[in-house]
Order: C-alpha cells, then structure tokens, then sequence
C-alpha cells in the first residue's frame, strides 16, 4: 500500500505530461488522465491482487520515463 501512495504523490507531483508517450513498442499512451485512473483504480480496490501486478509495472515505468525526461 505504501508503493501505491508513493506512485500516486509522484504522479500528482509530476502533473500531467504530453502525450503520446511510449513505455515500450507495445504501449502507447495517448490519454495521460485515464492511464493514471484505469491503472490506480483496480489497484485500490485490489492491490495484492496478481492480476493487477502488470498495472504496478506500468506505473513504474512511466515514473521512469518521467524522472529520465525531467
């Protein structure tokens, strides 16, 4: 739980960033707002859950990509 809200302060501390941005050759994100709440909301619901662990992966790449390009 303590990973999640420290994804979540970043993302609110980073605002919101220009899209496309591409997290590998396979994921584009084109909509930044709704990347963030389809990815956080499931994980609130469900954080232990194994089906919500690529979410977590994600959302950990994309605060790579932001931290690189800050």
């Amino acid at each position: 739980m303590q990973e999640l809200l420290a994804l979540e302060d970043f993302f609110t501390k980073a605002g919101k960033q220009q899209v496309p941005i591409f997290l590998n050759q396979a994921t584009e994100i084109t909509d930044y707002d709704y990347f963030l709440q389809s990815h956080f909301q499931p994980l609130k619901a469900d954080l232990t859950s194994k089906v919500n662990q690529p979410l977590v992966h994600r959302l950990k790449m994309l605060k790579l990509l932001i931290e690189a390009n800050g």
